[in-house]
This record gives C-alpha cells, sequence and structure tokens, in this order.
C-alpha cells in the first residue's frame, strides 16, 4: 500500500521508471518500495474516439497521509509520467479505511 493504477500508459512506457518513481514515494510517504504495488490497466477508449488510448490516468489508492503528502506525490507521479512525453496526467485517490482493508483476513487495524 499505496496501490498505482495507470491506465493510457503502456507498462513498456513504465517500466523503465518504477524503480524510481517508487523510491521517490517511498521517501515522500516515508516507508519502503516494497509497499508500492505499480499496475498498468488495458483501456480502448469508446465515447469521443475511435477506439483511441485512453489519456494518462493514475488511480492512487491508500490509507491518508495528509494534503501535503498527496500534494507531493500527485506532483512526483506527475513529473515522472511528464518525462516520457506525456500530457494532461490526471492523478485521483481513492482512500481506504484501515479497519476496511483485509489482509489474511485479518483487518490493517489490528495488525
Amino acid at each position: 500500500m499505496p496501490h498505482l493504477l495507470f491506465r493510457g500508459i503502456a507498462a513498456q512506457q513504465l517500466r523503465p521508471l518504477a524503480q524510481q518513481l517508487a523510491e521517490q514515494l517511498a521517501d515522500i510517504c516515508e516507508c519502503g518500495t516494497d509497499n508500492f504495488t505499480m499496475d498498468c490497466l488495458h483501456t480502448t477508449a469508446v465515447y469521443g474516439g475511435a477506439g483511441d488510448q485512453s489519456f494518462p490516468f493514475v488511480e492512487v489508492a491508500w490509507f491518508e497521509r495528509g494534503d501535503e503528502v498527496r500534494g507531493q506525490v500527485a506532483a512526483a507521479v506527475t513529473q515522472q509520467l511528464s518525462s516520457l512525453g506525456l500530457t494532461d496526467i490526471e492523478v485521483a485517490f481513492r482512500t481506504y479505511r484501515e479497519d476496511s482493508y483485509y489482509i489474511d483476513g485479518v483487518p490493517c487495524s489490528a495488525l
């Protein structure tokens, strides 16, 4: 945790910068790089396009860390993806509650 879901970005584009991004985000979030997962979702735009690739969109699912950290994470993700020549990058956060997130059947709030 955090989990980053990328759409509109090919896995081969993301692979070269994934380790650097994980290290940068680990510094910001004050956790290890092994806390992060990054997945690329294949999407095809069906509205407003003729089978075009979706725009760059990143969903960050995590336990809330506050406005400052959220802003730093969004800036880091945007900066890294901008280095690939991507524009109009959107980052959205989904917040989980520790008592509603289970690992091996145990809520994180109890770990």
